[in-house]
C-alpha cells in the first residue's frame, strides 16, 4: 500500500510499505478514505516537535470503514463507516482516571505517537474509533476530530445568548468554531489577516471582518472592551493584544498552538479579573459532533477543499506552508474518490 512516510523535519514521502498481515487483539483494520491535514502535521513537519517516534505516518483527522477487525472489537464490524479518535492517553493518570482523557499528563495523537491516516489503510485499537453515520459522506467524517476541538473551544468560551464574540484566526478550528456560534446566533466578528479567508467565512456563514486598529474595536465595543475572546492564531502578538482589549472580567480562551511566548503583562489578569483557559483537543465532544454535523453539511461543503491524491501531500504541505489556501481544510483521498467528492 501507499503511506506517507515522516523521516525527519522538512522531510516527508509517499512511498510503497508492506501491508501488516497481524491484526492484534482488539484492534480494527481501515480502508482510510478520507484525511485532512492539520495544522499540527504542519508543525511537526517543521520542528518534529510532539513525535514520539520516527519514521511515522502522520494525519490523526480521517475517516474510513473497517475491513478487518480482530477479537474484543465489542460492535465494530466489517463494513462499519468510523472516524478516529486522535488521543492516545496513558490511561494510569490522575486524569485518565477521572475520565478527562484530553488533559492526560502524557497524551499524545495518532499519527505521532502510531501510524496514522495518510496511508491507504490503518490499524487503530477499537477503542480508538466511533462509528459514523452511513447516511453521510465520509468526507465528513474527516472534519469531525477539528470539529470537535471547535466544540470544545465554544463549550470553554462559553458565551451568554446574544453576546457578540471575537475570533482571532479564521483557519480550520477559529473558521468552524465561528460556524458553531453563529449557528447559536451569536454575531461574531473574526480578526483574519488572510483577505481571501476573511471574505470566505463572511460570505457563507456570516461573519464580521474585524480591523486590527483599537479605533475599531471601542467603536463595535465602547472603551470596556470586548466581553469573549478566542484565539485560534497561536500568535503571541495577537494575544499580547487581546489581553490588552479585553473587557474587565473578560473571557479569553486560548485554541492556538504558540511558536513563540507571548509577553503578557499579568497585572491586567489580576487587576481586570480576566478569565484565560486553554484548549486541550477536546473532552466528550466527539458525539455531538457528529450529531450536529448534518446541519453544517452545507456550509463545509464551502469550506473544504476538492479531494487530493496521497500522492500530493508532499506538495500540498509546502502550498499550504506558503499560506496560499483560502479554504478551512485541505482534504486528501488515500484511495481515491468514487465519483462523489
Amino acid at each position: 500500500m501507499l503511506a506517507a512516510r515522516f523521516s525527519g523535519i522538512g522531510d516527508i514521502q509517499v512511498l510503497p510499505v508492506p501491508i501488516s498481515q497481524d491484526l492484534p487483539d482488539g484492534c480494527v483494520r481501515i480502508r482510510v478514505e478520507a484525511a485532512g491535514i492539520c495544522g499540527s502535521d504542519l508543525h511537526n513537519f517543521q520542528t518534529g516537535q510532539w513525535l514520539s517516534r520516527c519514521p511515522v505516518t502522520p494525519g490523526h483527522e480521517f475517516s474510513g470503514t473497517i475491513t478487518q477487525t480482530s477479537g474484543n472489537c465489542g460492535s465494530l464490524t466489517v463494513g462499519t463507516p468510523v472516524i478516529a479518535d486522535s488521543r492516545v492517553s496513558c490511561g494510569t493518570c490522575q486524569s485518565c482516571k477521572s475520565g478527562r482523557k484530553n488533559l492526560c499528563r502524557n497524551l499524545s495523537f495518532v499519527g505521532e505517537s502510531c501510524d496514522g491516516g495518510f496511508a491507504q489503510e490503518v490499524i487503530l485499537p477499537a477503542t480508538q474509533v466511533l462509528p459514523f453515520p452511513e447516511t453521510l459522506h465520509l468526507k465528513y467524517g474527516a472534519l469531525i476530530e477539528p470539529l470537535s476541538v471547535s466544540l470544545h473551544a465554544v463549550n470553554r468560551l462559553a458565551p451568554p445568548p446574544g453576546s457578540p464574540v471575537i475570533i482571532c484566526g479564521g483557519g480550520t478550528i477559529g473558521g468552524l468554531a465561528a460556524l458553531l456560534l453563529r449557528q447559536q446566533g451569536h454575531d461574531v466578528h473574526l480578526f483574519e489577516r488572510n483577505i481571501g479567508r476573511q471574505t470566505l467565512l463572511a460570505e457563507t456563514i456570516g461573519t464580521l471582518p474585524l480591523p486590527p486598529d483599537a479605533e475599531d474595536w471601542n467603536t463595535l465595543f465602547g472603551p470596556e472592551g470586548p466581553a469573549f475572546i478566542l484565539d485560534a492564531t497561536g500568535a503571541a502578538t495577537v494575544v499580547e493584544m487581546a489581553c490588552q482589549r479585553l473587557a474587565t472580567g473578560g473571557r479569553l480562551v486560548l485554541a492556538g498552538i504558540f511558536h513563540h511566548t507571548p509577553r503578557i503583562d499579568l497585572n491586567l489578569i489580576v487587576e481586570r479579573e480576566l478569565d484565560i483557559r486553554g484548549v486541550s483537543a477536546f473532552a466528550d465532544e466527539m458525539p455531538e459532533a457528529i450529531q450536529r454535523l448534518p446541519g453544517l453539511v452545507p456550509f463545509l461543503d464551502r469550506l473544504i477543499t476538492p479531494a487530493a491524491a496521497l500522492t500530493d501531500l508532499p506538495a500540498l504541505y509546502t502550498h499550504l506552508l506558503s499560506g496560499a489556501e483560502n479554504r478551512l481544510k485541505t482534504l486528501i483521498a488515500p484511495n481515491g474518490t468514487d465519483g462523489t467528492w
